[in-house]
């Protein structure tokens, strides 16, 4: 049954805003590696929406099973059954796609572990590739609302490692990788969605 598959209301709230953003951005035929897929609800709807994607979800070895649930239900011929990602291995199991997406990761992962990410982004994005995360940030040292100032104390308080990141730090992993900014979307809930695109490929 439908009402019995993972669900994240935040997922729910934000994926119709996050489609309306991304739709400006995918709209030649692609290969998208979506990290931390989570409950599915993003790669299902994103999928649906835009047919011409063909949308790789990936997540932790741990979660697959639980991510596999809602696009097994959705049966969408450019949607494949996920794969296991643990963005520190040194070797990711799509080796270049043209897209990778993101959402609601990089504060839930360590500092180590947002390095890795930004460093297999590196690996696979193609020349001229997106790469696009979504999440909040702090500015400056700054966080943008008091809520997200709540938020990070938190997920501090969960686990140390994790927090909401410093747009200047992620954005220079990014330049290191040979990827420019090329827009951050306000969006709602006092997130950004980030867009990159790669500029220079590493040799």
């Amino acid at each position: 049954m439908i009402d019995d598959l993972p669900f994240s209301q935040a997922c729910e709230n934000n994926k119709q805003p996050i489609l309306e953003a991304l739709a400006r951005y995918l709209t030649e035929p692609a290969a998208v590696l979506e990290i931390a897929g989570g409950t599915g609800q993003h790669a299902v709807h994103f999928a649906a929406a835009l047919p011409h994607l063909h949308w790789q979800t990936t997540d932790v070895p741990d979660n697959v099973s639980t991510l596999a649930q809602r696009p097994a239900a959705a049966n969408l011929a450019n949607l494949p059954a996920p794969l296991a990602l643990d963005v520190n291995e040194s070797q990711w199991p799509v080796e270049a796609t043209d897209i990778i997406y993101s959402a609601n990761c990089l504060h839930i992962i360590s500092v180590a572990e947002v390095e890795h990410f930004m460093a297999g982004v590196g690996r696979c994005l193609q020349q001229g590739g997106l790469l696009i995360v979504y999440g909040p940030f702090k500015y400056s040292g700054e966080f943008t609302s008091p809520s997200n100032g709540d938020f990070d104390g938190w997920l501090k308080a969960r686990d140390p490692d994790s927090g909401v990141r410093d747009f200047e730090w992620v954005n220079k992993l990014a330049e290191q990788q040979g990827l420019a900014l090329v827009e951050d979307i306000d969006m709602p809930a006092n997130n950004q969605l980030l867009v990159w695109k790669r500029m220079t490929l590493p040799g």
